[in-house]
C-alpha cells in the first residue's frame, strides 16, 4: 500500500538562534518539502512554549501557502475550545479562497498550560461542548443547513466554491468518535500515545464513519516523531538533544531554545531522567533513512493508514532539511 508522506513542523528555535530565524527556517523547510514531493505540510499551535515559534497556525499558513505552489498547507492543529467556530471557519475560508484545494483544517482540543487557558478564555461566559464546536465549524465551512441550528441563517464569508479538508486530531477514542460522527478525516498522534489505544481509536473511527460533505469514506493519518540522519550514529546524537528538549519542555523551567547536540552530551542525564528518556523513546523513530523508512512502513501497515506525518523535531535547520531529503529518497519520492 502506497502511503503519502507529510510533515508537521513546530518551528523550533535552535540554541543560539531566535524566533524570526525559526519561522524563516520553516519557510525554507516547506519549500524543500514541496520540491521533494511531500503531500502536506502542517504547522502547530503551541502557546507559552518559548523554544517553539509556532503559536498562530493560520497566520503562518498564509505565509507558507504564498511561498509555495502545490503542497497542501494545514494546521496541526487549531485548538478549537479557545476560539469561536465562526471565526475559525472564516479564517480557513479566507485561506482556501486564496489557495484553493490546498488548505487543511486540523482541529484539536489541548487546553495548554492553565495560565494560557485562562488568558485565552477569561472574557467568555458559558463554553460550548467540543462536539458542538466541531459541528459548528463543519456547518460554517460547508454552508450546511439544518432547521434546528441556532445560527441556521448565518453564512461564513468569503463565500467560495471549494472547502478546506477537515481533520480531527486525537490521542484516543473520544476524538475518533467525533471524527466519525462528523465525517471528517482522522489523525492519530502516535508520537503522543504509541499504544494499543491508537489501534482501537482508528478501528472505532472506521466502523462508525458517516459520509459527509467534506469526505465520503474514512481517511486515517498517523503522526510520528522521526529523527533521520545519514548514519544511525548521527541520528542517535540528534536524538539525545531531542531527549533533553522533551525533558525540558515537560519540566517547570523550560529554556527558550532547543538544546544542541553538544549541550545534551555535555549535560548528560540523571538516573531518574534516563527512565523518562527510555519511555519517551517509544514515541520516536530514530535511525538512517532506510531504518526510519522501514519503521514508518511498519506503523502505517499496523494502522492501515492512508498517510503518515513525520515531525522532524530535531536540532539544526540543515539537519532537518537533510532528514526530509534522505527520507524522500528512501521512499522513492524524488
Amino acid at each position: 500500500m502506497a502511503t503519502l508522506l507529510n510533515i508537521l513542523d513546530y518551528s523550533p528555535i535552535d540554541e543560539g538562534s531566535n524566533a524570526r530565524q525559526a519561522l524563516l527556517e520553516t519557510t525554507e523547510l516547506v519549500k524543500r518539502a514541496e520540491e521533494l514531493g511531500y503531500h502536506r505540510f502542517w504547522v502547530a499551535e503551541h502557546h507559552h512554549v518559548l523554544s517553539v515559534a509556532g503559536s498562530s497556525p493560520e497566520m503562518l499558513m498564509m505565509h507558507l501557502a504564498a511561498s509555495t505552489k502545490r503542497i497542501r498547507i494545514g494546521s496541526g492543529g487549531v485548538m478549537l475550545p479557545h476560539y469561536s467556530p465562526y471565526k475559525v471557519a472564516e479564517n480557513f475560508r479566507t485561506l482556501e479562497a486564496l489557495h484553493p484545494n490546498r488548505i487543511d483544517l486540523g482541529i484539536g482540543r489541548s487546553p495548554s498550560y492553565r495560565i494560557v487557558n485562562r488568558a485565552l478564555n477569561e472574557t467568555k461566559g458559558k463554553q460550548l461542548s467540543y462536539e458542538q464546536q466541531v459541528q459548528d465549524v463543519y456547518k460554517f465551512l460547508t454552508d450546511g443547513t439544518s432547521e434546528d441550528h441556532r445560527f441556521n441563517r448565518l453564512i461564513a464569508t468569503p463565500v467560495i466554491e471549494t472547502v478546506p479538508e477537515m481533520w480531527m486530531l486525537g490521542t484516543g477514542t473520544g476524538s475518533a468518535k467525533i471524527a466519525a460522527a462528523n465525517g471528517t478525516a482522522y489523525a492519530f498522534a502516535h508520537f503522543a500515545k504509541p499504544s494499543s489505544e491508537g489501534l482501537d481509536a482508528v478501528a472505532l473511527y472506521r466502523k462508525h464513519f458517516e459520509p459527509s460533505l467534506v469526505l465520503d469514506k474514512p481517511r486515517v493519518m498517523i503522526a510520528v516523531f522521526a529523527i533521520v540522519a545519514e548514519t544511525a550514529e548521527k541520528a542517535e546524537e540528534l536524538a539525545k538533544a531531542f531527549d533533553l528538549w522533551l525533558l525540558f519542555v515537560e519540566s517547570d523551567n523550560p529554556p527558550p531554545y532547543y538544546p544542541s547536540v553538544q549541550t545534551a552530551i555535555k549535560r548528560g542525564f540523571s538516573s531518574v531522567e534516563k527512565e523518562t528518556v527510555i519511555k519517551n523513546r517509544k514515541r520516536m523513530i530514530i535511525g538512517d533513512a532506510e531504518q526510519v523508512g522501514e519503521e514508518i512502513k511498519r506503523v502505517a501497515e499496523l494502522y492501515e493508514a492512508d498517510e503518515v506525518t513525520i515531525i522532524p523535531n530535531f536540532f539544526g535547520a540543515d539537519n532537518r532539511i537533510e532528514g526530509i531529503e534522505l527520507l524522500a529518497q528512501a521512499f522513492g519520492m524524488h
